[in-house]
């Protein structure tokens, strides 16, 4: 298995600002990049430039060899134990009431793939989305409804579904207080 050094780059950007108390958007100004693309690094929706990650890096007033050690590629034919304690929870900047916790994320054949769990309320505000990955879902817990090219698709405790999440796709929660479900993305190369 291999850690993927973007992901922890992402993902050390986000652990120093908020070690740091910092908001999106004061690292954003102080940076000179926009919230969005801040919370779009944080959660390796994105990948930012040289300058960009230099700008950040600065802006969370973090010495670079600080910031860049032990990060890198570590190959193991070793298991993974992954506890409940260590999954990492992370936002994304268009839903309320939806709740990530990546389990891990390594790379297989060149591609990454990220296994996270995510819950969402029965009154998560949440528009259509996409992601450039596909996407397999098993339903936990509760009961829910995607939308996808006008078609709806009902997933219950114990279904999964396999679909491409380039398209964009509505997800709704049908239970009277949350779903959860364990989610899959195989990411596509760039």
């Amino acid at each position: 298995m291999q850690n993927d050094i973007l992901l922890q780059i992402s993902s050390r950007i986000k652990e120093k600002r908020k070690e740091k108390h910092i908001t999106l958007q004061a690292l954003a100004n102080e940076a000179g990049v926009t919230k969005g693309l801040i919370s779009q690094i944080e959660n390796n929706r994105t990948v930012p430039s040289l300058s960009v990650l230099l700008g950040i890096i600065r802006a969370l007033h973090v010495d670079l060899n600080d910031f860049f050690d032990n990060l890198g590629n570590k190959e193991s034919d070793e298991p993974v134990l992954v506890k409940a304690t260590a999954l990492q929870p992370f936002e994304k900047e268009y839903t309320k009431g939806s709740y990530y916790n990546r389990i891990m994320s390594f790379k297989s054949d060149g591609k990454l793939v990220d296994i996270v769990l995510y819950r969402q309320d029965h009154n998560a505000e949440r528009g259509f989305v996409s992601t450039n990955a596909f996407e397999y879902n098993y339903m936990i817990r509760g009961t829910m409804k995607y939308t996808i090219d006008d078609k709806e698709y009902i997933l219950e405790e114990g279904d999964s579904f396999y679909y491409d999440a380039r398209k964009p796709h509505l997800s709704q929660c049908l239970t009277h207080d949350y779903y959860t479900m364990l989610v899959v993305y195989f990411f596509e190369e760039k």
